[in-house]
């Protein structure tokens, strides 16, 4: 109630120092200021993590048509990182010969699938992975025509992290082409190996860099073209490293190729600072415009900013 003099009636409260569980008081609030202690607004970072391609399938006998490595998973984005925190980051390898899949590359809690192996004549459909190994083809007389590709995306993610690899040919001889991260591979056709599909550009560095191309497929005629991004070609060769493009698959006379490595790019402001606690990893940092871009080439370890 409202006195004539205009006062109010009632209890006054005297001010306290106490504040609620989990707020800052006005002198704490102060002395982290003073202190450059106080909490800032995260740090977004682009991404770019990219896993270790599958290798090409190897020689069986009598072994005349093995599938393309599958690229290894594509992921990119943003994502907000908190300075003085660890953060894991891993390059997965190249996958090798006889059924190895590409290693997982992995930022915080962004993972990126190794590629596929590619498949075996009369023996193995592509792997499954980041993006799918090829089929193999198949022998005459075997009553199988043709081997599947292996899925691509596997485990799902949106946006998708990679396509499926092609399927090997019937009776012909001649294996699919790995799957890419731009691109399905292609199917064998006849005894002409499938190629590879297309990987995938990307400017984070800034330069427009494509990556993640498959393997091709090994054919009794002629093998399949790697895809374009570090596939390699159907004739055992390997992929390119930091790349994770698929490895080629090979015949009867080749030794199949591994896969390319993968990579990890992250591009933020240059007002914070990136280390490597305990070490682990190889990486490398340009600023340029206002931004830094490091780029993990091999390892594993921590990553923090401050």
């Amino acid at each position: 109630m409202a006195k004539e003099n205009g006062g109010i009636i009632g209890v006054v409260n005297t001010p306290t120092t106490s504040v609620a569980s989990g707020a800052w008081a006005l002198q704490d609030q102060f002395n982290a200021r003073v202190g450059d202690i106080w909490p800032g607004q995260p740090t977004l970072i682009e991404y770019l993590v990219i896993a270790g391609g599958g290798g090409g399938g190897d020689n069986s006998s009598p072994g005349r048509g093995n599938g393309g490595g599958g690229a290894g998973g594509y992921r990119t984005g943003n994502i907000p990182i908190e300075k003085g925190t660890n953060y894991t980051a891993t390059v997965g390898a190249g996958g090798g010969r006889f059924d190895a899949n590409g290693g997982n590359s992995v930022f915080s809690s962004i993972s990126s699938r190794g590629g596929g192996n590619g498949g075996r004549t009369d023996t193995h459909n592509g792997k499954d992975g980041g993006c799918g190994g090829g089929g193999a083809g198949t022998t005459p007389g075997n009553p199988t025509l043709g081997l599947s590709g292996g899925s691509g995306n596997t485990p799902s993610v949106s946006p998708s992290q990679g396509n499926n690899g092609g399927n090997g040919g019937g009776v012909d001889l001649a294996g699919g082409g790995g799957g890419g991260a731009g691109a399905v591979g292609a199917t064998a056709s006849g005894e002409n190996g499938g190629a590879g599909g297309a990987g995938t550009a990307s400017s984070i560095t800034g330069s427009s860099i494509t990556r993640g191309g498959g393997g091709g497929g090994k054919g009794f005629s002629s093998s399949g073209s790697g895809g374009s991004g570090g596939g390699a070609a159907g004739s055992g060769g390997t992929g390119t490293v930091n790349t994770g493009g698929g490895g080629g698959g090979a015949n009867f006379s080749d030794v199949s190729g591994a896969g390319g490595s993968g990579i990890v790019i992250l591009k933020y402001a240059d007002t914070v600072t990136i280390s490597n606690p305990g070490g682990g990893l190889t990486l490398s940092t340009s600023t340029a415009g206002g931004f830094s871009v490091t780029s993990f080439t091999a390892g594993t370890g921590n990553v923090q900013w401050n």
